[in-house]
């Protein structure tokens, strides 16, 4: 296995010098916080994953989660971490002091879990979950659901889940069918079943809270009748002690990644036994699952980014250590009797290799800036900010959610590929990353999905407006980039791509103009990729231009080789990656139209 799995002067570069995370901790709210308490959090976090998350990463691949006589087995490592980090604070850390938090910034969170996600991706989402189940209750529920509940899910004794997927109904929530009986105490009668509820139930906690989302007998056809209920595994009794509520584990689905992170079948009310209590108001279960939503997708992103640059760091040590053929010569020769050279000194492994550099680096901008804008929108109280920081908030969650699961598979194949045939084997950890990364595009909303809600309603959103606001930040950046004259073509180079993703909008958008939307979003997913491929350049260049900032000012804490490596890797992302939206646009301007259904026997 590799001994670095992540960056933290990369993670810790970003932070500070690229995204200014500062001006956060500079807002009322985080008054507790300043760097120094930021980075003990984080290289406490470090120090966590490195004993306890890291070491068990591949055991927990070869010993899956599983069901056996009636429950889920589990690795004893998600044990260990319910209950380290319940007292490390990652559980509560984010909560406001009234609710027994730390009041931390959303963005250090994010920076931990990012970590611990390098570390070993099968464990975080067990804390991650329970703190998103917690919030909802926070957020929405009464004060005797909160007074219940949330004092020992912060400490990580009890677990919480999301409960959302019905086997007839998938990503399609408004087919949901599970139903929830008023009964004449204010509780309800849960019945139905639930598949895919990753943390469902393991042994390592007295009780497993579930959000579920349900109909109420009677309520409205659609979106719009969807409730969300407290439903706990085991109820609490007056005395305290806890009793079985008639929901039961059917089963586990077995994967083939992330195995040690248990996906559940839950059923609900199989006894006509299960118990739950309404969140909030009737109906507007949906509303107040996005909350949760909304930051599981930049967590969904933020998870694949880190799969993405563990992978990089165990390819490029192995390229570092594996001697295989020769250099060629410039008279096209090579020297048989010299010693086997590094394969990373290769030209094409250096391709791959840099590859994933610029993809993991990208994506983990990409995430920390988005958590940074969660912040931002939190803390302000000046209302113009506010909507700035919410359009630029909803206009990157989609693509913070995809940009890093898509390229993320693309960088590590080409990992695999750096190992060659020992990439295909399993005692080498690059096939099990490749295999674990390969869900982060399907939860919390597939591609597909991410695609149309960023095409068919952010961007769209105020008249356009997001994307207006977002396209003034690359502005601000090129004009930046713009004063080192090394840096003047690769800044002009994305003002061209800038230019050009307002031809293809304005190409696109006349379709919605005219009422065809299904032309519109047909190649959301397309539009997705190309808007993507220019987001993480506009990334780039930023961080390329603080780089160069620091070489010439002398003043950067990092050597002069990181700082290099910075302005190198985007000139790498510019050439190969940002240049491919050209090929992009050409699809997404393209007057044929292929996918939508016809009379045509297309599959005949």
């Amino acid at each position: 296995m590799a001994k670095q799995y992540m960056d933290m002067d990369t993670l810790k570069y970003l932070l500070y010098d690229v995204h200014d995370f500062e001006k956060v901790l500079s807002k009322e709210r985080f008054a507790d916080y300043d760097r120094e308490a930021v980075d003990m959090f984080l290289d406490a976090v470090k120090d966590f994953s490195d004993k306890e998350l890291y070491p068990t990463f591949m055991e927990m691949d070869e010993t899956p989660a599983h069901f056996k006589d009636g429950q889920i087995h589990t690795h004893p490592v998600v044990g260990t971490v319910m209950k380290q980090g319940g007292e490390l604070g990652l559980i509560a850390a984010a909560f406001s002091a009234e609710d027994g938090g730390l009041q931390m910034p959303h963005t250090a969170m994010t920076a931990a879990y990012y970590i611990m996600d390098a570390a070993n991706n099968h464990l975080p989402g067990y804390l991650g979950l329970t703190q998103g189940a917690a919030e909802l209750i926070v957020e929405f529920g009464s004060d005797a659901l909160k007074e219940k509940y949330t004092p020992k899910m912060l400490t990580g004794e009890w677990a919480g889940t999301m409960c959302l997927t019905e086997p007839q109904a998938g990503s399609s929530l408004s087919d949901i069918v599970t139903t929830a009986y008023p009964q004449e105490d204010g509780s309800y009668k849960l019945k139905g079943q639930k598949i895919f509820i990753s943390g469902g139930d393991h042994q390592h906690v007295d009780n497993v809270i579930h959000l579920v989302l349900a109909r109420i007998e009677g309520a409205p056809a659609g979106t719009k009748g969807i409730s969300l209920f407290v439903v706990p595994k085991n109820r609490i009794q007056d005395d305290g002690s806890l009793l079985e509520n008639d929901v039961v584990t059917a089963g586990d689905y077995q994967k083939m990644g992330q195995k040690g992170y248990c996906t559940t079948h839950l059923m609900f009310g199989e006894q006509d036994d299960c118990q739950g209590w309404l969140v909030g108001e009737p109906n507007l279960g949906l509303k107040y699952m996005f909350l949760m939503m909304n930051g599981a997708r930049i967590a969904v992103g933020r998870g694949a980014a880190a799969v993405c640059m563990a992978a990089y760091q165990a390819s490029l040590a192995y390229a570092k250590e594996r001697p295989q053929g020769r250099r060629v010569r410039n008279d096209g020769k090579k020297d048989v009797h010299e010693e086997p050279t590094l394969i990373i000194n290769h030209p094409d492994v250096r391709r791959m290799l840099l590859l994933q550099k610029s993809i993991s680096e990208g994506s983990l901008s990409l995430v920390a800036l988005t958590a940074l804008y969660h912040d931002l929108l939190h803390t302000t109280e000046d209302p113009e900010e506010k909507e700035k920081y919410h359009l630029l908030l909803e206009l990157l969650t989609p693509i913070c959610k995809t940009y890093p699961s898509e390229d993320g598979m693309r960088s590590i194949s080409n990992g695999v590929q750096v190992l060659g045939g020992y990439g295909f084997c399993s005692e080498y950890i690059l096939q099990q990353y490749y295999r674990d990364i390969r869900i982060f595009s399907i939860y919390e909303g597939t591609t597909g999905i991410q695609s149309l809600d960023l095409l068919g309603r952010k961007v769209a959103m105020k008249g356009g407006k997001a994307v207006m606001l977002l396209g003034n930040e690359i502005m601000q950046t090129i004009k930046e980039a713009s004063a080192h004259e090394d840096l003047k073509g690769y800044a002009a180079k994305l003002g061209d791509r800038l230019k050009n993703a307002q031809e293809v909008l304005g190409h696109l958008s006349q379709f919605a103009m005219k009422g065809e939307f299904e032309r519109y979003i047909s190649d959301a997913s397309i539009f997705m990729e190309y808007f993507s491929k220019i987001v993480v350049g506009w990334l780039w260049l930023q961080m390329a231009s603080r780089a160069k900032q620091a070489l010439l000012t002398g003043d950067g804490q990092y050597s002069t080789e990181f700082y290099e490596s910075k302005v190198h890797t985007m000139k790498v992302y510019f050439k190969y990656e940002l240049s491919r939206t050209a090929s992009l646009a050409d699809i997404l301007m393209d007057a044929d139209v292929l996918t939508i259904p016809d009379e045509e026997k297309v599959f005949a």
